[in-house]
C-alpha cells in the first residue's frame, strides 16, 4: 500500500513559522518526485511547491517564494515544507502528494496520483 502522512500543522500568528512533514511509504521513493498543495476554505486545491527526489531541484508558487522552502530527507523517506513569515492567506489544509508522471516540475493536480490526509494550518492576526 502507498501511504503519505502529513504532520506539523497548527495555529500560528501571522509572521510565525511552521515546518510540515510528510512521511511516505509503499513505493521506491528514489524514483519519485513530490509536491505540496493546499486548499483554503471555499477554494480549490492550489499548488505550493515541488521537489525532485534527488533534492537538487525545487519550484515554489510565486505567492510563497522566499517564505516557504520544500526539501527532503531520503534516509527518512520524508518531504518537508518549511513555512516562514506566515500570512493570513496561507490558512489552508496542506497536502503532500506523489508525482506519478514523467518530469518533476509540475503544478498540475492531475499529475499527482497519491495524496496524504492533509494537515490544517491556521494563521491568525
Amino acid at each position: 500500500q502507498v501511504q503519505l502522512v502529513e504532520s506539523g500543522g497548527g495555529l500560528v500568528q501571522a509572521g510565525g513559522s511552521l515546518r510540515l512533514s510528510c512521511a511516505a511509504s509503499g513505493l521506491t521513493f528514489s524514483l519519485l518526485n513530490m509536491g505540496w498543495f493546499r486548499q483554503a476554505p471555499g477554494k480549490g486545491r492550489e499548488f505550493v511547491a515541488a521537489v525532485n527526489w534527488s533534492g537538487n531541484r525545487t519550484n515554489h508558487v510565486d505567492s510563497v517564494k522566499g517564505r516557504f522552502t520544500i526539501s527532503r530527507d531520503n534516509a527518512k523517506n520524508t518531504v518537508y515544507l518549511q513555512m516562514n513569515d506566515l500570512k493570513l492567506e496561507d490558512t489552508a489544509v496542506y497536502y503532500c502528494a506523489i508525482n506519478v508522471r514523467n518530469g518533476w516540475n509540475s503544478a498540475l493536480e492531475s499529475d499527482y496520483g497519491y495524496w496524504g490526509q492533509g494537515t490544517q494550518v491556521t494563521v491568525s492576526s
